[in-house]
């Protein structure tokens, strides 16, 4: 069923020449997620946060550039309400279809022209269960609320093109209430803290993310926070948010991010953002991390390994990221090949006998990995399961050890900066690895990254 409100008339949309945009962007495991028509190039988020009743105001400001003559778009939107919708200062006629919120401007919208649309909402914002039980979304914790949205859940808190192949800037500005005794609530988000404004009894916080991010990458973290302020050694600020209650088992956190990242920059080239750091918030039920963009999110303290792993995400899955879902693997494979190279440098098992382990399944992660290809994941909900993980893992190995060192290493270093800030897929890498190595890897791509069954070590 469609509701509808109209606040103008639509004006002259039905030109032959202008048709809608998708409801989608055509992706086989999230084909719901995204719309054609468009690309945005900057969120302007201006929200209003009250804990204590989990109610949220927002106001989204949506720069964007049509790839055609749109005389209606979609976006993405989950539960809220809207109040008003603009394009180009005009008002529009809006509708709702489930998560899609269609927007009719009152002039149709030329191929090639930047517009920017406004959309005012309210309400209480969705948390989102997906089939494995995991939750997405707008997550209450025990002193506030926590955003994440891999890889559904940013439509949770803001109106948007929510597929990952359309990345942009941000600006998001929150305002929260202090609490009944007069203390503030800090509010965490990407990028940089630009303002900081006490208005007596409400605190807002103005953060900036400079570099495109895909909006399952951007989060935003309403609670009480111990906050380390610091610098890398090559002059990048660090902002490291912890929950009082896991200070202690944290506290080497902001020591270890400068460690890691001046390491994985040898590795993988330079950090790709202006700025670092992780949040460590007490959710201990939550059960998973999340590499959002230039501050990954932890339920409670992490270990190295996992901390290995999110930070590698900065540049794998959050600079280069996936054109379509289902190339996930080289996110999460990389960021695996990341923890087995970080437990080579500690002196632990070397690259090979932890391939050995995960061949074997005597890892601990290794349950699980024959399930699917890493490059073809049956369905949207297995896009996080284990031969994702660990067999993408295996892949990156296998490439390693066909090319040699020297050239695996320019490999990743190459496709880091060929693809900084951009989108990549499957095809890309595999000849990207042809290319730099000058050798035909068919055959390797075809049994480690693409068959069904388990290969034997020596093919």
């Amino acid at each position: 069923m469609t509701t509808s409100c109209i606040s103008s008339a639509s004006g002259d949309s039905a030109a032959a020449s202008f048709k809608p945009g998708t409801a989608g962007v055509g992706d086989r495991l999230f084909p719901a997620l995204g719309n054609g028509g468009y690309d945005v190039a900057h969120y302007g988020l201006t929200l209003d946060y009250a804990p204590e009743t989990n109610r949220l105001k927002g106001t989204a400001v949506i720069t964007a550039r049509a790839t055609r003559n749109l005389s209606r778009f979609n976006l993405d939107l989950a539960g809220l309400h809207v109040r008003l919708a603009t394009v180009q200062g005009a008002e529009a006629r809006y509708a709702r279809e489930k998560d899609e919120l269609l927007v009719t401007p009152a002039k149709p919208v030329k191929d090639g022209d930047v517009f920017k649309t406004v959309v005012t909402y309210d309400g209480t914002p969705r948390t989102i269960e997906n089939d494995d039980g995991s939750l997405e979304g707008w997550i209450e914790t025990d002193d506030g609320s926590t955003a994440l949205g891999q890889p559904a859940g940013s439509m949770t808190w803001f109106p948007g093109n929510h597929h990952p192949s359309d990345k942009a800037t941000y600006d998001i500005t929150v305002t929260v209430p202090k609490d009944e005794d007069g203390d503030p609530y800090d509010v965490v988000s990407n990028g940089e803290l630009t303002r900081e404004e006490d208005k007596g009894e409400t605190v807002t916080r103005h953060w900036r993310t400079k570099e495109p991010m895909a909006t399952y990458l951007a989060t935003i973290s309403v609670g009480y926070f111990e906050v380390d302020k610091g610098w890398t050694d090559d002059d990048l600020p660090v902002y490291i948010a912890t929950d009082p209650d896991e200070s202690e088992n944290a506290a080497n956190v902001k020591d270890l991010v400068p460690e890691i990242l001046g390491w994985a920059s040898g590795r993988f080239g330079p950090y790709p953002f202006s700025s670092t750091g992780a949040i460590v918030d007490h959710v201990p039920d939550l059960g998973y991390a999340l590499e959002t963009q230039t501050k990954p999110y932890f339920e409670e303290a992490p270990d190295e390994t996992l901390l290995v792993h999110e930070l590698a995400h900065q540049w794998f899955g959050n600079s280069i990221t996936p054109r379509v879902w289902k190339d996930i693997w080289l996110n999460e494979g990389m960021a695996t090949y990341a923890e087995w190279l970080w437990e080579e440098k500690q002196g632990g098992r070397n690259a090979d006998e932890i391939f050995e382990d995960f061949y074997g399944g005597t890892d601990s992660e290794s349950e699980g990995i024959w399930a699917f290809p890493p490059a073809d994941p049956p369905s949207a909900a297995r896009v996080s399961d284990p031969p994702v993980y660990g067999r993408g893992a295996m892949v990156v190995h296998k490439v390693r050890k066909a090319v040699g060192d020297e050239t695996f290493f320019d490999i990743l270093r190459t496709w880091t900066r060929q693809h900084r800030h951009g989108n990549a897929d499957t095809p890309q890498f595999i000849d990207l690895c042809e290319g730099k190595s000058g050798k035909n890897l068919t055959k390797l791509f075809d049994v480690w990254l693409f068959d069904k069954k388990k290969p034997s070590r020596m093919q």
